[in-house]
């Protein structure tokens, strides 16, 4: 029966219209522009875990279709300067956001939001071994980074059932919990390793290009907003994916959502004009976050970083993976 039941939902979604998006409407002041296809309802019901990284089943996508994500943020003006070519190419994505980094920059959230993107969640503080914490700090992590993105959109209803866990650190008893709170857990079926030191934008944009047409020429994309190379490489991948034939599809939760959400009477942010950069150091003084830095020993402390201490605990973790503490032998089971 449930076999039945997954063939025929992504029978279903293989004959939904391309009329939604910008792809079938046309994308103005763009004319080459790619677009959005189509939109696909994400029911956690129908869809409790995504992605072929570490599941057996993704999304429903067609030949040819591709779904694009950002862990991480939000972070200004990197943030900012993906949502203006996202803008530019009418191209709808989702943002799996931090807790903590949604508190420091409520008014990017909204601005996400606003401009038509999903939003899920990515945990309060992003520890890399959510999968083996007790379900206490599990519970605390995962409610946690729902609550303070919730309060900085405006809206809980502005942020959809998604969760990605930090650094795809699965485990059975996170999984439950999961399950537990009807959240679909998000994987991937391709990275581009945007979080890599030094990497440049024209290897984001082939490894990302080599492993989506590797991958049977479609899937969920999984990609970091808080990174300078990445917002470079975004305009690049999306020319591409195009040339090469690719339609992007815009995953939604089921349910009413907001059309929008307020905006912030003040920012707190204001980006420059020009590359993105950091903001004056008066502001990101202000936007210290509390990580939990985790040792290889029995020993943990809990310590203050600065924004940019984060981004790169956050590079040295990824680029060697196995030092995070579980068993990347698991991500292709179910």
């Amino acid at each position: 029966m449930r076999k039945t039941t997954i063939g025929l939902i992504m029978l279903v979604g293989s004959l939904l219209p391309a009329t939604t998006g910008a792809f079938a409407q046309g994308c103005p002041g763009n004319p080459d522009a790619i677009g959005t296809s189509r939109t696909l309802t994400v029911n956690p019901a129908d869809f409790p875990r995504i992605g072929t990284m570490q599941y057996k089943r993704s999304l429903p996508l067609n030949d040819h279709e591709v779904v694009i994500t950002f862990d991480d943020g939000p972070l200004p003006p990197y943030t900012g300067r993906v949502l203006d070519t996202l803008a530019k190419n009418c191209v709808k994505a989702t943002f799996f956001m931090v807790g903590t980094m949604a508190r420091a920059y409520p008014d990017t959230v909204r601005r996400v939001y606003n401009a038509g993107h999903t939003i899920g969640t990515h945990s309060q503080h992003h520890p890399f071994n959510l999968g083996n914490l007790g379900l206490a700090r599990i519970t605390s992590e995962v409610d946690g980074g729902i609550a303070s993105v919730q309060k900085a959109v405006g809206d809980p209803r502005a942020v959809s059932p998604f969760f990605r866990i930090p650094g795809l650190a699965r485990s059975g008893q996170a999984e439950s919990f999961l399950s537990s709170q009807k959240l679909a857990v998000w994987s991937a079926d391709e990275v581009a390793d945007d979080w890599f030191h030094h990497i440049t934008p024209a290897q984001i944009v082939r490894r990302a290009m080599r492993r989506i047409e590797a991958k049977g020429h479609r899937g969920v994309l999984l990609l970091h907003d808080i990174h300078p190379a990445t917002a470079m490489a975004l305009p690049t991948l999306l020319k591409e994916l195009k040339a090469k034939g690719y339609r992007i599809v815009q995953a939604v939760p089921s349910g009413e959502r907001p059309a929008t959400v307020p905006e912030r009477a003040e920012p707190m942010v204001a980006e420059r004009e020009g590359w993105p950069r950091l903001v004056k150091a008066s502001v990101v003084k202000h936007s210290a976050i509390k990580v939990r830095v985790a040792h290889h020993g029995p020993r943990k402390h809990t310590r203050h970083a600065t924004i940019k201490e984060l981004k790169g605990k956050v590079a040295e973790k990824l680029v060697r993976p196995h030092t995070a503490s579980f068993d990347f032998s698991s991500l292709w089971s179910d």
